[in-house]
């Protein structure tokens, strides 16, 4: 069974503006919208556990201070300057992947249906906050959400 939700598109494109920095092939480090190079590259995250890594780059502050392009990049007295990229998990690679395929396209349309269907169940029935301790209970109430639901269908179609 596979997952049919969309990433956050943080996740797929990333936060920052696409013209802020270049990546030089040659030298594996970004460049500056100046021409300055990333005079290091650390990277920071543990691998598989949870979150994803970033690689960040660091810039040589001296050069900042002085750039004519420093407004907006550089704040004054800052100690460093660094640009961090987010590398994507197996599973963020894996998901963005199958969002490509006609087969997530398809059902991806249909999910609104399912939504409106659990939208309903949560705010009108009150399957949202459990009425009793327990999971027998949790269980009974979800039952009695769902028959209620589709009890509800079958008057609205019968007319």
């Amino acid at each position: 069974m596979a997952l049919v939700a969309k990433l956050n598109p943080s996740v797929t494109q990333g936060n920052r503006r696409k013209d802020e920095f270049e990546f030089n092939k040659d030298a594996g480090m970004y460049v500056c919208k100046a021409g300055h190079l990333a005079v290091k590259k650390a990277r920071h995250g543990k691998e598989n556990i949870g979150k994803n890594q970033t690689n960040t780059y660091y810039f040589d502050v001296e050069k900042c201070k002085v750039c004519p392009l420093r407004d907006g990049y550089y704040k004054p007295g800052a100690k460093s300057k660094s640009y961090s990229v987010s590398i994507k998990s197996d599973n963020h690679s894996d998901q963005a992947k199958f969002q490509e395929i006609e087969y997530f396209k398809e059902k991806s349309k249909e999910r609104y249906k399912i939504e409106a269907k659990n939208n309903e169940l949560k705010h009108r029935h009150g399957y949202n906050i459990s009425k009793s301790s327990g999971l027998v209970g949790m269980q009974m109430q979800g039952a009695v959400a769902i028959f209620t639901v589709n009890l509800k269908r079958i008057l609205k179609l019968r007319g």
